[in-house]
């Protein structure tokens, strides 16, 4: 997820502080608050996620929220195995839907995209591990202060990115995989002065990293 918000906190404590974004909108301080940023495993829920990136490309992700529960009933929770057999037809249903972002080329990278996870599977492999094999080191990072110090794209994601489009994988770029990178938890890139880095630090214990 990209956005252009920038933390300004006037104060330190999580009650008070503002978040990276979404203050406002239940739903959006919700994903903020539960979901990006934490650790994400599995095949249908990274799936989702990779695919999500690549429709909100253009738009704001809100849009993208509040259309999550269509994309999932319509792509069948996102599980690989159903979704790369969709067809024509398929795409066809999906195109006339307007509860979804009705985007021919993402609709049809995002079945392609299944298809190349049961590809992975069916060399023994998983997208799970293929994923987070490049999730950085974290001591190799520093938390930033405002949205213009987090970079659009890593040495990480390019290699990513790199690496799922000789797998398959389709709408995969380098600053769309460094935003799947942020929202599935392989980097942690809440500001500072955000509430949840405020609350982590004042619930841990003395000299506990935060």
């Amino acid at each position: 997820m990209t956005d252009d918000s920038t933390a300004t906190a006037s104060t330190a404590t999580a009650s008070t502080a503002l978040r990276c974004f979404g203050d406002g909108d239940p739903l959006y301080e919700a994903y903020h608050d539960d979901e990006w940023g934490v650790p994400l495993h599995g095949e249908p829920a990274l799936l989702e996620r990779i695919a999500l990136e690549g429709f909100q490309s253009g738009l704001s992700w809100i849009t993208v929220l509040r259309k999550r529960p269509a994309f999932r009933e319509l792509f069948e929770g996102f599980d690989p195995e159903r979704v790369a057999t969709f067809g024509p037809d398929d795409v066809e249903r999906l195109l006339a839907d307007a509860r979804i972002i009705r985007n021919r080329m993402k609709i049809e990278a995002t079945i392609d995209n299944a298809r190349a996870v049961v590809a992975l599977h069916d060399s023994g492999r998983t997208l799970d591990e293929l994923f987070w094999s490049f999730a950085p080191a974290p001591e190799d990072r520093r938390r930033a202060a405002t949205f213009g110090d987090i970079p659009a794209w890593t040495d990480e994601s390019k290699a990513m990115s790199k690496a799922m489009k000789k797998e398959g994988f389709r709408f995969i770029g380098p600053t769309t995989a460094y935003a799947a990178m942020q929202a599935c938890g392989l980097v942690d890139d809440h500001l500072a002065t955000c509430p949840v880095v405020l609350g982590r630090a004042g619930a841990a214990e003395p000299g506990a990293a935060t």
